[in-house]
Parts: C-alpha cells; structure tokens; sequence
C-alpha cells in the first residue's frame, strides 16, 4: 500500500514542532504522548502496532506491537485522519530542545535506522519496526544496545534529535568516527562499528568514554549534538539532591531564596 501523500511546516527554534496538512481522507500516524494540537474534522484513533498494511490480522498486530515493545515504546500508536471535507492539521511537538528532521523514505532506499526513542510522526503506512545489531560488539557498547528502530515505506518521516543535527553523507568506504550517543539515524547502507578509543589513560580520565562508534559508508547519517542521555545527566548532576552547587539563577537573595522559594526542600 502506498503512503498517504502530506503538507507540513516544521515551526520553532530550540522546541520545535510539525504541523501535517491533511486533505480529506488522509492520515498519519504519531508516537504516543507527542501530539500537540489538532483542528476539528480530525479523529483520533488508537492502534495496537503502528497501523501499518503489513500488521493486518490479529497476528500480524502482535507481532507489530512487540517490535515497539522491544523498542522501549508503547505497545499503542495514535491514527490521525482527516474526515472533514477540507483540510484539517494536526501538530506534533518535539519532547526536549533539539531539531525535527523530515525524511522521505522513498528518496533514501525505503529505509531509515534511528535511535529507540526518535520517531515523531509520519505518514500512514510507514511501518515501525526493530533494526538489531549485527556485531556484539556494537551491541554491547554502542550506547544503544542491540535494538534500533527501523522505518519502512515510501512517504514521509518525521525524527526528533537533540541539539543540531549535522547531515554527512559518506561515501564507499569513508569512516568517520562518533561519540555512540551522537548518532541520531542513518541510512541502512552505513557500517556500524565500535572502535576502542586506544590508549587508557584517555580513555579514563578523557570524559569520552571507551569506545567509538565507527561509521562506514556509503550511505546518509544525521548526528546530534546534545543526546537526551548527556543532558539528562548534567540535570541529575546539578541537582541540589545530588551534591549540586545551586549558582542562585539570578536571585538577589541567592541561597536564601531558594529556601524561600522551595527549590532547596
């Protein structure tokens, strides 16, 4: 089945959001908790699965359910169709400060591999599947584990990354390596490897970790320069419950109002 063929915007700076343009009778499909807003003619309908045309029958929902299980998603994807007779939008917001990236699928291959947690939408028909790891030791070490998400069809996806999104298209046998927490999708084509960073004395006190990802191509690879795991970190690390320094957030009164304002409870 093909794609439903849709309009967006994607609008913002910092927090980003879609807006899909729907003409009567299509549709599209958003990851549980990121829809935003939506005009009136639009019904909302939950799916077990993604609601994709290979995930007809009972078994095929099962099987389509437990892939966004393994995931870390819910079990559960949200239809959005217009059944008005004009256009009607509906809008999708980005869970943390970063980009939202639009990819057809038809213009790379049918294909995308990103992080667990980077779709945000698509066009109705796109199927959400799982990517595994092809070597231990990218699955033990890639900072993801052995599980991406795989994106099929021929329309339009819809990824969220943190930070700024750097595109790099690399050609046959080109090699660039990356922080494994920086990379936020790629095409299926790229080799996905784990390089030890080498010598221990960086690899201690360096603050990089132990390994590398290595990525081969040819093939399109989108990287983020602030992955959710490192901001969630320096969040957890600031906090005053955690040892953190509170530097007064501009307060005249400093420490003191912060007692007076409960942020030191």
């Amino acid at each position: 089945m093909s794609m439903d063929v849709i309009d967006y915007d994607i609008l913002g700076d910092d927090m980003q959001y879609v807006e899909i343009e729907l003409d009567p009778g299509e549709a599209a499909i958003g990851e549980a908790g990121m829809m935003m807003f939506m005009q009136d003619g639009i019904a909302m309908e939950t799916v077990f699965g993604d609601g994709s045309a290979s995930q007809s029958g009972l078994l095929g929902k099962l099987v389509g359910a437990g892939k966004r299980l393994l995931t870390g998603e819910s079990l559960f994807t949200t239809i959005y169709a217009n059944e008005a007779h004009i256009k009607r939008r509906v809008a999708f917001a980005a869970p943390y400060p970063g980009k939202i990236v639009a990819v057809d699928l038809a213009a790379i291959g049918g294909t995308l591999i990103c992080q667990k947690d980077a779709f945000l939408c698509a066009a109705k028909g796109v199927s959400l599947g799982i990517a595994f790891q092809q070597r231990l030791g990218a699955g033990f070490f890639g900072g993801e584990g052995f599980i991406l998400q795989r994106l099929e069809g021929d329309g339009l996806v819809f990824f969220h990354a943190g930070g700024t999104i750097a595109e790099k298209n690399l050609a046959p046998g080109e090699s660039i390596r990356v922080d494994t927490g920086c990379i936020a999708a790629m095409q299926p084509s790229v080799d996905f490897d784990i390089q030890y960073v080498g010598k221990v004395k960086t690899a201690l006190f360096g603050g990089e970790g132990l390994f590398f990802a290595r990525l081969t191509g040819p093939g399109k690879i989108w990287l983020q320069t602030l992955p959710f795991s490192r901001l969630a970190n320096r969040i957890i690390s600031a906090a005053p419950q955690m040892g953190g320094k509170q530097a007064g957030e501009g307060s005249v009164l400093g420490g003191l109002g912060g007692l007076l304002d409960g942020d030191n409870s």
